[in-house]
């Protein structure tokens, strides 16, 4: 906890933000941080709750009231040793996680729930900051190797805890840079990428190689894999969702993490020929989640004419829904900095067709309202609203609709069943290969990097148990909150 009764003598505060028509003339991070002794405050919030449920509610199991009371006592090394404890990259999280720990936080019942957050955020950074975040190469080696597909938090993760054991760790990516879609699906105004960089650096120095440019399956056989004494595999879910709509393939229709990429390498020094730009155009992005909201931020960023958000769901309330009663992670009307930004958000709103002019070029989308109907037992039923088709000026429509699971290149190659949702079926992380792993959105699906993160660690320790047949690397047990 932190100071007792810490909770009614100071308010939330949260970080503040640049100006709009500051910040949208760039890609840079735009966050003002709180001063030292306010975050203190924050930390000094958290109260003797009893049951901490926020614990339960982190994907990682974060030790939140441990380190919250340090914060309150400016022990800022001993805050970092409890957080990274259980959390590898705290940098990451503090800057991308939705927090579903404040969403478990007991404070939040009565008033503004203890900003977790942010407190972590300002945790790891004054670590690096002071000097204390070095390279912890391991003391022994055991002569094991362990080949890690994928550099995402998953695979980061993993590597780093199996590394810390002594193994030898190889990390394969097959973009040109370390990080998955830290890298180049996460814009560098939510994520610069020399906070990746910082990392990398350190991981490299623990023992890790990481070697880019290389596609196991494509450019890399799988015999040559198969030379590791473990795989760890942690490839994401990278099969994009598309619409059955008619016009879908005209030109302007663009997936979204297309755009995004594209942006983020030119962010980061590249030429993309013919990139896709948003500039003076009437954007329409179909998807309402963080990605959409990532691709309205980008949008702005450069000069879109006008950017217009579909969602085909209803309108979440602004206050939490009675359908997700505390301490769960609460059905609620999320507003980003992007839409702060501009855009015209719609709901219920469903695509009927892409309109395209001679030359195949996009021109317009045409929608029609719909409605939800309910029947306890069965599946949702999507009704059409008669007479609300409406035809909506668009040149540029980016496609933020998620993804439905892996690539399948490794588990045909490798010999790797599906799970009933296609993802790579494991138990305790471990496919129908013995020696092969799997972790993170491969494993569960589309998912938080909190969550990958999470993956990342136990599989790690599952790997270690198989290939010594023991295991001192930690596990966060099985405290998580069920699911409704």
């Amino acid at each position: 906890m932190g100071k007792i009764g810490g909770f009614k003598e100071y308010n939330r505060a949260d970080e503040s933000n640049l100006a709009v028509a500051v910040r949208v003339s760039n890609y840079n991070e735009f966050t003002i941080p709180l001063a030292k002794d306010k975050v203190k405050e924050q930390g000094s919030r958290c109260m003797d709750c009893g049951i901490p449920f926020c614990h339960s509610a982190c994907p990682l199991g974060n030790l939140i009231p441990d380190f919250n009371d340090m914060v309150h006592q400016e022990e800022w090394q001993s805050a970092l040793e409890i957080l990274q404890s259980t959390n590898n990259f705290p940098e990451f999280t503090g800057r991308l996680c939705p927090a579903p720990c404040e969403k478990s936080c007991v404070l939040g019942i009565i008033k503004d729930p203890v900003s977790i957050e942010n407190i972590e955020k300002n945790i790891v950074e004054i670590g690096f900051a002071e000097g204390w975040i070095k390279p912890q190469p391991p003391k022994t080696r055991t002569g094991k190797t362990v080949a890690v597909i994928g550099s995402g938090p998953a695979g980061l993760a993993a590597a780093q805890q199996l590394n810390r054991a002594g193994h030898t760790v190889t990390v394969f990516e097959r973009d040109n840079a370390i990080g998955g879609l830290l890298r180049y699906g996460i814009p560098n105004f939510k994520l610069e990428k020399s906070i990746i960089d910082r990392r990398v650096a350190i991981l490299e120095a623990e023992g890790i190689t990481f070697k880019t440019d290389v596609n196991v399956g494509v450019n890399f056989s799988v015999a040559e894999l198969n030379t590791f004494d473990s795989i760890v595999l942690c490839g994401g879910a990278t099969e994009r969702r598309s619409l059955p709509t008619k016009g879908i393939e005209s030109k302007g229709v663009v997936q979204a993490m297309d755009f995004l990429t594209q942006q983020t390498k030119v962010v980061l020094g590249e030429s993309i020929p013919d990139q896709i730009k948003a500039t003076g155009k009437d954007v329409i992005v179909i998807g309402g989640g963080d990605t959409g909201s990532d691709c309205i931020g980008t949008s702005n960023r450069h000069g879109a004419k006008s950017v217009t958000n579909f969602e085909i769901l209803p309108k979440p309330p602004v206050g939490r829904s009675e359908s997700t009663p505390w301490p769960f992670w609460p059905l609620q009307l999320k507003t980003s900095s992007s839409h702060e930004e501009g855009c015209d958000r719609n709901w219920l709103i469903n695509t009927k067709e892409f309109i395209s002019n001679s030359n195949g070029e996009l021109t317009g989308l045409k929608t029609v309202e719909v409605q939800w109907k309910m029947t306890p037992g069965q599946r949702p039923e999507l009704i059409e609203k008669e007479g609300s088709e409406k035809i909506w000026p668009c040149d540029l429509a980016l496609l933020a609709l998620g993804f439905t699971g892996p690539e399948k290149t490794l588990s045909e190659q490798l010999g790797l069943e599906l799970d009933m949702r296609s993802n790579y079926k494991a138990k305790n992380y471990q496919t129908n290969v013995p020696h092969i792993f799997t972790a993170g959105d491969m494993r569960r699906g589309q998912s938080l990097i909190v969550w990958a993160i999470s993956e990342g660690r136990e599989a790690a320790r599952e790997v270690d148990l198989f290939l010594m047949g023991s295991t001192n690397l930690p596990t966060k047990g099985n405290g998580d909150l069920p699911s409704l």
